[in-house]
C-alpha cells in the first residue's frame, strides 16, 4: 500500500502527534508499505530521509514552537504527488494539514483519514482566553464536527475520545487506535548517569513529568501536590522535562509557591538518547492532564519500570489500570500527594508497582497496532470501492500474523 501522511508538526517540534507519526510510520513501513510524510520546514538543517517532504513555513506569533505551512506551495505540486499514485491520504493535525489534505484526496481519487490527536474542547480557551469557555467549547465542538464529517475515516487514540466525538455528531466511521510502544523504550536508561549530568544526588527522592509544558496538562496542580510532599519529605525534587507556552508562567508559580529549591526545568530530551535516562532517573513518574487524547508517556514511564501517580482523564482511562504500574489519584492535592508520598516512602512498593507496569506496557506493541491502522486503511478502501489488489502483496501476510 503507498500512504501519504500530512501534518502540520513533525520532529524537531517534539509532542505526541510528532511522536505517533514516526511510530506509525516505521511500523508500516516494517510491514511492506510505503509512507511519504509531507511536513513544515522548520528552517533547521535535519537529517531527513527521501519519504519526507518539508514544505516552506512561517512562524506562528502566538505560538513559536510550531508553524504554518504554505497552502499554495503544496497544491503547486499536485501533479507531482499524482504521479507517486497513493492509496490512501492520512491526514495527522486539523489546521492547513487538514484543508490540504482533504482538497488532495479529492485531486488525486483517494480516500482520506484523520487521526484527532488533540482534544480541542478543553483546549481551545487556554489560547483564547479572553473569550468564554462556554464559547470556545461550542467553536471546538463545531470546528471538529464540521471537519470529522468530511473524512472517509476518523482514528482516535482511546475510547473515551470516541465517545466524544459521537455526541459531537461525527457519523463518519472511525477506529480507536492508540499509538503503540516501540521496542526501544524498554531499553533500561542509565538513572546515576542522568543524576550526575543534572547534578541530582543519587539519594534524591524525584518525581517527573514528561510533555509539552503547556497550560492544558494541568502542572500548576503537580506543583500544588509537590508543595504538600516537600512538608513531610523536605527535599523532593520535581523534574520538567519539556518545553512550551507555559514555561515562563510556571517558573514564577514555582517561585511563588516557594518551590524553587524543589522544581528542575530541562527542556526538551533527544527521544532516541536521553529520554530513558530521564525515566529511569526518577522514582514517581506524575502526570495531571485533563485534555490528553491517549497519554503516551505513562507507558513510556512504565516500560522504565518507573511507577506513576496520575489522575485518570479522557484518553488516560484507557491506559490507566490500578495496580498496574500506577496508583490513580483524584485532582486533590492531598490525595495526590498521599499517594506520591506513599511510594516515595517504600521502596519494595515502587519496585512492585515498576515491574508491573513494565509488563503492562509490554502489550501496547508498536507493530501490533500498525497492523491494525492497516487493516482499518483496507476497510476504507473497500467503501469506497477501490480495489484490493491495490494493496501490497504482504498486505495479505501482516494481516495473517498474530496479534
Amino acid at each position: 500500500m503507498k500512504i501519504l501522511f500530512i501534518s502540520d508538526v513533525y520532529f524537531p517540534r517534539v509532542n505526541g502527534v510528532s511522536t505517533s507519526i514516526e511510530t506509525f510510520r516505521h511500523h508500516l513501513r516494517d510491514q511492506g508499505h510505503t509512507v511519504h510524510l509531507i511536513a513544515p520546514d522548520y528552517g533547521s538543517a535535519g537529517d531527513d530521509e527521501a519519504e519526507i517532504t518539508r514544505v516552506p513555513s512561517r512562524r506562528i506569533p502566538f505560538d513559536p514552537e510550531d508553524r504554518l505551512m504554505s497552502y499554495r506551495w503544496v497544491i503547486g505540486r499536485v501533479e507531482q504527488l499524482r504521479a507517486e499514485r497513493y492509496d490512501i491520504l492520512h491526514i495527522q493535525t486539523p489546521f492547513v494539514a487538514h484543508y490540504l489534505g482533504v482538497r488532495l484526496s479529492r485531486q488525486l481519487g483517494i480516500p482520506c483519514v484523520e487521526t484527532y490527536h488533540t482534544f480541542f474542547e478543553e483546549y481551545l480557551h487556554h489560547y483564547v482566553p479572553l473569550i468564554p469557555r462556554a464559547v470556545t467549547r461550542l467553536l471546538a465542538k463545531r470546528f471538529s464536527r464540521h471537519q470529522g464529517n468530511r473524512l472517509d475515516g476518523m482514528v482516535v487514540p482511546s475510547h473515551p475520545m470516541l465517545q466524544v466525538l459521537k455526541a459531537y455528531g461525527i457519523t463518519t466511521p472511525t477506529e480507536v487506535i492508540p499509538t503503540g510502544m516501540e521496542a526501544g523504550r524498554f531499553v533500561p536508561g542509565d538513572r546515576p548517569g542522568f543524576r550526575r549530568d543534572h547534578a541530582i544526588p543519587p539519594d534524591r527522592p524525584v518525581l517527573l513529568f514528561v510533555g509539552r509544558v503547556a497550560h492544558e496538562k494541568n502542572i500548576e496542580f503537580l506543583l500544588k501536590a509537590v508543595d504538600e510532599v516537600r512538608k513531610t519529605i523536605a527535599d523532593v525534587l520535581l523534574v520538567i522535562a519539556g518545553e512550551g507556552p507555559a514555561l515562563e508562567s510556571l517558573r514564577h508559580e514555582a517561585r511563588r509557591l516557594g518551590l524553587g529549591a524543589h522544581t528542575l526545568f530541562i527542556g526538551y530530551l533527544d527521544r532516541h538518547r536521553a529520554l530513558n535516562s530521564c525515566y529511569r532517573a526518577a522514582d514517581v513518574f506524575v502526570f495531571a492532564s485533563r485534555t490528553e487524547t491517549q497519554g503516551l508517556v505513562l507507558l513510556e514511564a512504565m516500560a522504565q519500570g518507573v511507577p506513576v501517580v496520575s489522575t485518570a482523564e479522557l484518553g488516560t482511562r484507557d491506559v490507566l489500570r490500578e495496580g498496574l504500574g500506577v496508583h490513580i489519584a483524584q485532582e486533590d492535592a492531598a490525595d495526590f500527594s498521599a499517594k506520591v508520598m506513599r511510594l516515595l516512602n517504600d521502596s519494595a512498593l515502587r519496585e512492585t508497582l515498576g515491574a508491573a507496569g513494565r509488563d503492562y506496557a509490554q502489550g501496547w506493541s508498536a507493530s501490533r497496532l500498525a497492523r491494525r491502522m492497516q487493516e482499518f486503511y483496507q476497510q476504507v478502501l473497500a467503501a469506497r470501492g477501490l480495489r484490493e489488489d491495490r494493496m501490497a502483496p504482504l498486505g495479505a501476510a501482516t494481516r495473517a500474523q498474530p496479534h
